[in-house]
Parts: C-alpha cells; structure tokens; sequence
C-alpha cells in the first residue's frame, strides 16, 4: 500500500471512530484505541476535526456548536450539575445573561475554575446535591442540570448572591411558562431548608 492509500485509510479510520461516538472524541479515548498522537493531530491540521474544549475534538463537517461555552464546562467538569442562573436561562425562565457558567458540586469536592468560559462554583451537600437532577443532551455531550423546582429552591438559598428580584422574576416565569407544580416546589424547598422563605411565595401563585 503507498503511502498516500495508507494516509487515506487512516483518514477514514480515525472519521469513523469519530463517528461512532457521536462525532466527538477525546484525545485519551483516540489514544486508547490505538491511534497514535502524532496521526490525531495531524488531522487537526489538516482541519478535518477542531478542538471543542482541552482533549476532547469534533468533526469539522459538524453543524456548529450552539452552546459552545457550556459544553467546554461540561467537558472540563463532567460531574458537575447546571443549577442557580445558569439553569434558570436553560428553562427559558430568566431574563438574565449568565455572564458565568453556574455549577454545582458535592461539598467536598474541588470548586470548578475556569478561565474560559468563566464558571461559578457552589458546594451543595447531601440531598440538596443529588436530588432533582436531569440529564440532557447539548450539541452531543450530556449535560447534568437541575430540574425546573428544584433550580427555584436552589435560587431562593443563594438569593443573596443572585438578587431576590432575579428570584422571583423566575417564580413568576415559571407559574406563566411551566406546569405550575406547588407541591414539587414545597419537595426541593425542604430539601434545600428554605420552605418557611419559599412558602408565602409560593402560596401568592396559586
């Protein structure tokens, strides 16, 4: 085989393998699979795959990224959970710009920091961490957020870091633009230990 045939095949091997990840790859998995570094970069310069964020790559010939600064979070952070603004503009339930990416992490794990896209850390501990989590999809990487109610419950814990207007813009967005679900709001305000705040809000809805 000449070496031209040789590139060529490659070329297709490592596509494929592409592929059959969704498009998307990272460095460490290419390497696992026997593809050397040297041939991995060399397809980044000839531009058929570009960086989406540290390691991880996608097919050039890919519809362009929508959420370019969340999915280089995510990449970087797969453990981490969308909460507060961040989650609040996901449900279309804010009219704030998250100039930050808002994660949430275990109470004792690192922060996440970033330079970019910048991204705000907040511990959460037990239940007020693991429940009311959603997995989503975003341009092909799976993304954990917290779930409309308990992104209220978590915005009502830290409304002195967001602003209580921010907050209860998004109640009132959520009882015009959501199922309107007391109950499962009361749920996560208990579980966030802010259900005697939330209650008097709450109740004004119905």
């Amino acid at each position: 085989m000449s070496e031209s045939d040789s590139t060529r095949s490659f070329r297709v091997q490592l596509q494929s393998l592409f592929r059959l990840h969704g498009g998307q790859l990272r460095l460490s998995e290419a390497l696992a699979k026997g593809i050397n570094r040297y041939q991995f970069y060399q397809l980044r310069d000839e531009g058929l795959i570009e960086p989406v964020s540290r390691g991880l790559y996608r097919l050039a010939d890919l519809p362009p990224i929508e959420n370019p600064d969340l999915v280089a979070a995510v990449t970087r952070f797969p453990h981490a959970v969308l909460c507060l603004i961040s989650a609040l503009d996901w449900h279309g339930i804010t009219t704030q710009i998250p100039h930050q990416v808002h994660l949430a992490v275990e109470r004792d794990a690192r922060l996440p920091v970033l330079d970019y896209p910048p991204v705000a850390g907040y511990r959460f501990s037990g239940r007020s961490f693991s429940e009311g989590i959603a997995q989503v999809t975003v341009d092909g990487i799976t993304l954990q957020v917290y779930n409309p109610e308990k992104t209220l419950a978590d915005c009502f814990k830290f409304r002195n870091r967001i602003g209580m207007d921010v907050v209860l813009e998004a109640l009132e967005l959520y009882r015009t633009r959501k199922t309107f679900l007391p109950g499962k709001l009361m749920e996560y305000a208990r579980i966030c230990r802010v259900a005697n705040v939330m209650a008097p809000y709450v109740e004004a809805k119905l």
